[in-house]
Order: C-alpha cells, then sequence, then structure tokens
C-alpha cells in the first residue's frame, strides 16, 4: 500500500510514477478523501472536546440550583455526543474508502525500470549457456517416448478437469528430485531457512501481499472462506505480519516447496498443451525481508540464487527487466529469468524475482526498531522463484532429449535420483 503522506508531500511525481504504469492521475480523488476524512476526524475531536467541557457544567449547575443551566448544558452534552457519534462514523467510512482505494492501486517502479507497454518492451540484462543443437527435431516435453506414459493428461482431466496432470514412475521422480535438488542447493549453498507452511491462507494474509481485493479471480477461495495460496510468497512473507521486529533479526531469508494454485483466469486459450500452465502445480519461493538500505542488492542475490539453479542444470537462460507494462501488482523491480526450451525452440519464464520496496510492509503492517533507537521503519520484501518445479522438469526433459527417444539427466540431478543418469525410451531410470 502506499504512503498517504509522501502522495500529500508531492501528489505531481507520485501521479507522474503511476502514468509509467499506464494509469490516469490517482492524487486528486485520493487527496480529496484524505482531506475530508481529517476534517471529520478534527470535529470530531472538536465535538469531543466540547461535550467533555460541558458535561464538566452540568454538575455545577445542579449544584447551584439553576434549573435552566442544567437543562441547556444536558442538552448540550447530550448534542454534541450525538455529533461526535456521526463523525467519527463518517471518517470511519472515509478512512475504509480511503484504504480501499490505495489498495487497489499497483507499487510505484524504481526509476531504473524500463518503460514499456508489454513484455515485447522488456531489456534482457544477462545470458548464460548455448541452446543446444540436435540432428534431429527437438520435441515438446509432452511428445517425448518416456515421458509419454509418466505425464498422464487424461487421467487429470477425468480427475479434475482441464489443466491438470497426474505424473508417475520415473517421471514423478524426476520432478520430486528437482524440489530435493533446489531445497538442498538453496539451503546448504545459499544461507535460506527451510520452511514449511500452511497452503490454506486467511484473507488478510492475500491482502497483505497484494493478491486481494483486485486479483481474487486469479486464486481459489474454498467454502470456510481460507485461500489457496497461488505461490508461498503469501504464507511466507506473512510470517512478519503484524510484527515489529529487531534490526539485528535482518535479514531474513526463507525458502519453501509447496503446492500452488491459480485458476488462470486470464490466460484463457494460452499454453493448453503439456504442463507449462497449470492450475495446480509446485514451486520452490524464496522470500526475503530486509531493511530498507539492503533491499535493492537482495533482488541481485535473490536473482543470482534463482540463476544458479539453471547452472548447476546446465540449462542456458536468459535474464530480463520487466518493463513497467509487463510488472507485477507489487512490484518495483522484477527479474524474469527464461530458460531455454527446444521443444519451443524459445525461451520460456523459469522464473520471476521482484522487489516490493515497503509496499507490503505497509500493508501487513510489519516493522522493525532502528538499532539507533529511531521510531519503527517498515520492512522491505521480496520474493521469487527458485524454481517453478514442473517448469524445471520441462527444461530438464527437452534439453536432454537423445535422438533414441532418451532422456539425459543433468549431472547435478543425478546423486538425487539414485545415481541413475538417463530416461529411457520405455521410460525408466538407468
Amino acid at each position: 500500500m502506499h504512503d498517504i503522506r509522501a502522495i500529500r508531500e508531492n501528489p505531481a511525481a507520485w501521479d507522474a510514477a503511476l502514468s509509467r504504469r499506464g494509469m490516469e492521475p490517482q492524487s486528486p480523488l485520493i487527496l480529496t478523501l484524505d482531506e475530508e476524512r481529517r476534517a471529520a476526524i478534527h470535529a470530531a475531536e472538536t465535538a469531543q472536546a466540547d461535550q467533555n467541557k460541558a458535561s464538566k457544567e452540568v454538575g455545577k449547575a445542579k449544584a447551584s440550583g439553576d434549573e435552566a443551566e442544567f437543562e441547556r448544558l444536558r442538552a448540550l452534552v447530550a448534542a454534541k455526543k450525538a455529533e461526535v457519534a456521526e463523525m467519527q462514523a463518517k471518517a470511519k467510512e472515509l478512512d475504509a474508502r480511503l484504504t480501499d482505494l490505495l489498495m487497489g492501486i499497483p507499487n510505484l517502479p524504481y526509476d531504473d525500470v524500463p518503460d514499456g507497454a508489454d513484455e515485447a518492451d522488456n531489456v534482457e540484462i544477462r545470458r548464460w549457456g548455448t541452446p543446444g543443437s540436435y540432428d534431429f527435431k527437438p520435441l515438446e516435453h509432452y511428445e517425448l517416448p518416456g515421458v509419454k506414459n509418466g505425464m498422464d493428461f487424461e487421467t487429470g482431466a477425468k480427475l479434475s478437469g482441464a489443466r491438470f496432470v497426474v505424473l508417475s514412475g520415473a517421471v514423478a521422480r524426476i520432478h520430486r528430485a528437482l524440489a530435493q535438488f533446489m531445497l538442498d542447493t538453496h539451503t546448504e549453498e545459499n544461507g535460506l531457512i527451510e520452511t514449511w507452511t500452511p497452503v490454506l491462507v486467511r484473507e488478510e494474509m492475500m491482502l497483505g501481499t497484494g493478491q486481494l481485493p483486485k486479483f481474487g479471480e486469479d486464486s481459489y477461495q474454498t467454502r470456510e472462506g481460507w485461500w489457496l495460496v497461488p505461490t508461498a510468497e503469501v504464507s511466507l512473507t506473512n510470517i512478519v505480519n503484524g510484527e515489529t521486529l529487531e534490526e539485528s533479526y535482518l535479514p531474513r531469508r526463507y525458502v519453501a516447496h509447496t503446492q500452488c494454485f491459480r485458476s488462470e483466469a486470464g490466460s484463457a486459450g494460452r499454453d493448453t498443451a503439456g504442463m507449462l500452465r497449470q492450475h495446480q502445480f509446485e514451486k520452490v519461493e524464496m522470500v526475503s525481508i530486509t531493511h530498507p538500505d539492503k533491499s535493492r542488492e537482495e533482488l541481485d542475490r535473490m536473482t543470482a540464487c534463482a540463476q544458479g539453479i539453471l547452472e548447476k542444470l546446465g540449462l542456458a537462460y536468459r535474464t530480463v527487466v520487466l518493463c513497467t507494462g509487463d510488472m507485477g501488482f507489487g512490484a518495483r523491480r522484477t527479474h524474469d529469468i527464461e530458460v531455454w526450451l527446444p521443444g519451443q525452440d524459445t525461451y520460456r519464464e523459469i522464473s520471476s524475482v521482484s522487489v516490493c520496496g515497503d509496499f507490503q510492509g505497509r500493508r501487513m503492517n510489519a516493522r522493525f526498531k532502528p538499532a539507533d533507537g529511531g521510531k519503527p521503519e517498515y520492512l522491505h520484501t521480496l520474493n521469487g522463484s527458485g524454481l517453478a518445479v514442473g517448469r524445471c522438469l520441462i527444461a530438464v526433459l527437452e534439453n536432454g532429449q537423445q535422438a533414441d527417444g532418451s532422456v539425459r539427466m543433468p549431472e547435478a540431478l543425478q546423486p538425487f535420483l539414485g545415481g541413475k543418469t538417463t530416461l529411457t525410451a520405455d521410460g525408466k531410470l538407468v
């Protein structure tokens, strides 16, 4: 959420930053509501002071026997009490309207984020590895002979509908091994704290990280009111919801492997073949809670953690900075990492790493106490995939395919597969 004081102090600069995201000026309405809210609060406080003063005089009038003055003061107290209640209710209603408005406005991009309308305007900042060359036409993951029996979309559709899959046998084992490899790398080499969190969360948690109120249609809600997390960003970030931490506690770096659930409401007709876009999938998610002075360098550190997974697996990738028109709601800057998929002959997103500044900290009321004893400040938050497990499975299968229909496993993954090196064309790990 946005700092109302920053909007009051420089509304033109705030609107200019929002315009980079294609939005019309919002400060006139915000400041009007804010002024009305503050006026109602002031009126309530003034009426309360008048009520308190009159209440003190009522007893004196009664004791003096001045019945007329007693009745006048008693009526005044009643009128002021009603006025206080009316102004407090008005201030509360205006505060709710202002909060709702601010909660629906996206974060401001950093100055160095490239301007643009969509993904065509993203800017590449790194490229690693060389896409493999094949003396045959590379297949997509779901076409590979050794994969077909272990990646069952028909049964997934029977059980749950479109965009679900049942993994079994060797394919399921490779999928599990990838998640284990990612967790071990992040905890043992990158210093992240392995965390296990619920995938059902309260509505306040979705509000805290920005999935609500604007994007409710993108997620699933149970009849009991819980929301299924679209990513462990929600549960991991909200660990500090409502907390005031000591500065010495920072940074906190978490990693979790969870199921994730997305309705994909805005992606009808996109990537319907294979495992690329599913309603239920797994991710290894990284979240960092940092001091404001350290969040920008933390973005680079987290990006390197995600890139490192691909480098260990020998998978070619490129990293891009998302332009203002392609950036997520809560982000100030985002690095997308795109892995090479030979079956599609293109790079596809496998990780998105974002720094949110204090945007989520304000929504969660999450702060820290400065070591020098100053006023508590809002925490900065970051999140990023480290990586999307299903998409990494796709990349491993497609990049390792051989002419005979088998798939060579990356060397770094082999210890997590019991030393097995190859998925054979008939679907066995050997």
